[in-house]
């Protein structure tokens, strides 16, 4: 039997953070959740996702700094990033590579093009 894939999800909607849990969960995924940058990176001190998905914009800390945090951080380095947000403007799709982000979604998002893009980057 394989051991589930374990995903963070950081996002400040509560929906959002909801609806990702149910797509991912229905893929089979472990799906552990922050609901903005600061709570990523704690949860990150008890966890060791194979992937993580972060919005963009969120209160205390945005999805630059927490991408950011997590690329300074030696356990989670070379983890997958994977942008899902309502930003489609070119400017942040660059800032959010140069930060060190894998890919990037934009929502409203296809949970079956969800579930292949972690596919990808998680192999």
């Amino acid at each position: 039997m394989t051991v589930a894939k374990t995903v963070l999800t950081v996002d400040d909607s509560r929906t959002m953070r909801d609806m990702l849990r149910l797509a991912l969960s229905e893929a089979g995924y472990r799906v552990v959740q922050a609901v903005d940058g600061v709570h990523g990176l704690e949860v990150l001190q008890g966890e060791a996702p194979d992937i993580i998905v972060t919005d963009i914009n969120m209160p205390r800390m945005d999805g630059f700094g927490f991408i950011e945090g997590v690329r300074r951080s030696g356990p989670h380095r070379a983890t997958p990033i994977l942008v899902l947000t309502t930003e489609s403007d070119a400017e942040k799709k660059s800032r959010a590579r140069q930060a060190g982000a894998t890919g990037w979604i934009v929502k409203p998002f296809n949970a079956a093009k969800l579930v292949d893009a972690l596919r990808r980057v998680a192999a």
